[in-house]
């Protein structure tokens, strides 16, 4: 899944494709390099992130998604919270719905994406993204994150979303520590795995990477990104997000033709 945030402010590339033409010809490139997803956000969800409003969320992201959509098949996610968008996006072609909130974010989430018939993904957050690495705590991050998105996929099948179009994932860098917390979740996914669910796993460039690696700055985390990527594929993900196509596609390839000769 390749990442286009068509932002001013997202953690790594803001302000990099907010020109809608930029987003195009980026989207076309993650294409070419071999995305077999495109994620589209109209709002960071970085830490200390504010809130856009939906018309302008709206705004930003659905003529990018109706541009690819009317030269591309590939599969295009929505990556937001809010439930407008989710439809305006998917009225312009999306397929999938990549919500960090787990579908918590409004009262008729669940059931508007049931409505949709679209894919969704039910991302673990602690907190909200304007105070979510404030303070995040856990006795135990595994088993409450594992238990939470099972909570939330039980919620999605209640409120009518089909079980073949539900993802989940554990959030990394979302309200979680950055040593204390990701490393035991990508320590253990199979656990998350284990829920019968296909793991979409979003470790590009994250703050964890620099935090092992003398604080380096999100440009230059590849060989992390790459190794969790690794790691996650070999816990069984079923896709992981990235930045950088090409380059990971090039590492899956090469790890899996080696499983192949096993």
């Amino acid at each position: 899944m390749g990442v286009v945030n068509v932002t001013p402010d997202s953690f790594s590339d803001g302000g990099r494709w907010l020109d809608p033409a930029a987003a195009l010809e980026h989207a076309r490139q993650l294409i070419a390099q071999g995305a077999d997803i495109l994620d589209i956000g109209g709002e960071s969800t970085r830490p200390g992130a504010e809130p856009v409003a939906a018309h302008e969320e709206i705004a930003r992201v659905a003529p990018l998604i109706r541009a690819i959509r009317a030269e591309s098949a590939v599969p295009i996610s929505i990556d937001t919270m809010k439930p407008q968008v989710a439809r305006a996006a998917v009225e312009a072609g999306a397929d999938i719905w990549n919500d960090v909130t787990a579908g918590g974010f409004a009262a008729d989430s669940l059931a508007t994406a049931a409505e949709l018939g679209c894919k969704i993904v039910l991302m673990h957050m602690q907190g909200e993204p304007r105070t979510m690495q404030h303070q995040p705590s856990y006795d135990d991050v595994v088993a409450e994150v594992t238990q939470h998105l099972a909570q939330r996929t039980d919620a999605a099948l209640a409120a009518g979303v089909a079980r073949e179009k539900i993802w989940v994932d554990p959030g990394i860098g979302f309200g979680k520590h950055s040593i204390a917390h990701n490393l035991p979740l990508l320590a253990h996914l199979d656990r998350l795995v284990s829920l019968g669910f296909p793991v979409l796993l979003g470790v590009s460039r994250k703050r964890f990477i620099g935090a092992l690696d003398d604080e380096a700055p999100p440009d230059q985390r590849l060989g992390g990104s790459i190794a969790a990527a690794l790691a996650g594929a070999a816990a069984g993900v079923a896709a992981v997000r990235v930045h950088d196509v090409r380059e990971t596609r090039q590492a899956l390839r090469v790890w899996q033709a080696i499983q192949a000769a096993r």
